[in-house]
């Protein structure tokens, strides 16, 4: 079989993955990688395989397979991973560099980043969005490149996979997986979702982010690590109640185990104090106690306002609070009193000093009791007219 040796010469674990691709490969086919273009070949000369794309980071890799490999099937490109890729592919094979880096790096073909694992990572965040609903990745991976980290970035990604096979090699066993899109994700692309792209996980949910009618989106389902119950329920019912009274970011759609509000691209709380002007902190700081003081009279506790460093987004002069999980109702909500302690927190506290912002703490602590007493608006105006001297 041709390849190209003098770039790249296949290994064990190469021979490995052929024989999975000759099985399993089938329609439009993305090699990634393809390095001595031994997995490109391989599925060419499948008769289910339509044409091949054999990619690779290299432009070496790249002009040499291009002299070396005649197939009409199979066409070659030049592309750090996905960056170039435009269009949605059957099966996609993936055999990735993943060493990790020594010093600095050496070799693309073996080094996949400094811990080993960063390019895996990269490649299967994107990878879905180049992924029919019925397609398939077949990948092969290394025990260096630690596994646990590669199960994580699979599902985080809503990805279900098989493990196909585990050779052994001197001091590191290859593993060789099958995987598929899961339901969940099959379902949100039906609901004509698009991007979907893994964003960041919490202690009880996982968040993802997409494009649902030309807006970006978040889409937040439940940790299965979580032992929590009935979460992601408790936070869509209050968003939608909140959404009324003009807080929260927009609700869009809302299902079983999940929902969806509008993308806030803005900056947390914290970064947004540090970064501002003092008259800019004034107008938000208001705003935020307005919104809590709403919550409050109404008897509805968000919690963790006293460090809501990841809980307050700000947009364009306005703030959003996110993350609703915990809201409840109470006899003696503590929205109002909880943002007190925050910016009366140390590294707070500092910054509105030297913006110039910020009252006596002991009268601050006497006005907030004051205020908790008896939560009315005059009360609350007199709080936060002595934060904001």
């Amino acid at each position: 079989m041709p390849n190209c040796k003098s770039v790249y010469e296949p290994r064990e674990d190469s021979t490995m993955l052929e024989a999975w691709v000759k099985k399993y490969a089938f329609g439009k086919v993305l090699d990634m990688g393809t390095g001595s273009g031994i997995q490109a070949i391989a599925a060419a000369q499948k008769s289910n395989v339509k044409s091949v794309l054999a990619v690779d980071v290299q432009r070496g890799v790249i002009e040499y397979c291009r002299k070396n490999i005649k197939n009409k099937k199979i066409k070659f490109m030049q592309s750090d991973l996905f960056g170039r890729i435009k269009e949605k592919f059957n099966t996609i094979i993936f055999n990735p560099p993943y060493l990790p880096q020594e010093l600095k790096l050496k070799d693309l073909t073996i080094e996949g980043g400094k811990k080993g694992y960063e390019v895996i990572e990269k490649f299967l965040n994107e990878a879905n969005n180049f992924l029919n609903s019925d397609g398939i990745i077949l990948m092969a991976f290394s025990s260096l490149t630690m596994k646990d980290k590669v199960d994580g970035f699979i599902k985080n990604n809503m990805l279900d996979f098989e493990e196909l096979d585990k050779m052994h090699i001197f001091f590191e066993d290859i593993y060789f997986f099958l995987l598929t899109k899961n339901e969940f994700l099959k379902k949100l692309e039906n609901k004509g979702i698009s991007g979907i792209k893994y964003f960041a996980k919490g202690h009880r949910g996982l968040l993802f982010t997409g494009t649902y009618k030309k807006i970006k989106i978040v889409i937040k389902t439940k940790n299965s690590e979580s032992t929590a119950y009935g979460r992601i329920e408790n936070e869509a019912k209050w968003l939608k109640k909140l959404n009324r009274l003009k807080i929260g970011p927009k609700l869009l759609l809302f299902d079983n185990g999940y929902f969806i509000y509008e993308f806030i691209a803005g900056d947390f709380i914290l970064d947004y104090l540090k970064k501002s002007d003092a008259k800019g902190i004034r107008k938000i700081i208001r705003k935020i106690f307005n919104q809590l003081f709403i919550l409050d009279k109404l008897k509805i506790d968000k919690e963790e306002m006293h460090h809501p460093v990841k809980h307050i987004l700000v947009r364009k002069g306005k703030p959003y609070m996110i993350d609703f999980e915990r809201t409840h109702y109470s006899q003696k909500p503590k929205n109002v009193t909880q943002f007190c302690q925050f910016l009366m927190s140390g590294s707070v506290n500092e910054i509105l000093r030297n913006k110039k912002n910020y009252g006596g703490k002991n009268s601050i602590i006497q006005l907030a009791k004051i205020y908790k007493n008896e939560p009315s608006n005059c009360n609350l105006n007199t709080l936060i007219n002595s934060i904001l001297k």
